[in-house]
């Protein structure tokens, strides 16, 4: 029994890990990075805005390991493409005002770093949803 589990190990690594190297895993990644950059900088000036980023990280991750173990090809019922797509939708524009109003009021140097990434992890989210989100004549490319 303990063979059996060791071997079919590092077959599941090797599974887990190669959603990683893939274009929406790279995103996934950096979003989670951007999230927890957020929110050290949000904890160090202005707590209050700091639920925001941790509300994202965790979703970020839930649908990081979501991918990276297959649960979308198991699970039918949720449409998988479009969650994720109104999840960074609405992560991007909570982000945005967060960081238009951290902005606005003057503050520490780290409340305006925590601001500009923020503005920086909105447009981020907007150009990923470009990238990977579901196929939607508002976002096709223009031609040139």
């Amino acid at each position: 029994m303990a063979d059996s589990e060791r071997l079919s190990a590092p077959g599941c690594w090797a599974a887990c890990t190669n959603f990683s190297r893939t274009r929406k895993g790279i995103l996934l990644l950096a979003e989670i990075i951007f999230c927890l950059v957020i929110l050290i900088c949000f904890s160090a000036s202005t707590p209050g805005y700091s639920s925001l980023s941790v509300v994202e990280m965790i979703l970020a991750t839930i649908f990081f390991v979501i991918y990276m173990c297959d649960v979308h090809t198991k699970i039918q019922i949720i449409n998988w493409p479009w969650s994720d797509f109104f999840r960074t939708l609405i992560a991007a524009i909570l982000y945005l005002i967060t960081s238009i109003v951290v902005l606005v009021e003057r503050g520490n140097a780290s409340k305006i770093i925590a601001g500009v990434k923020a503005a920086g992890a909105a447009l981020k989210r907007e150009r990923g949803l470009r990238i990977q989100g579901p196929s939607l004549p508002l976002f096709l490319p223009e031609s040139v």
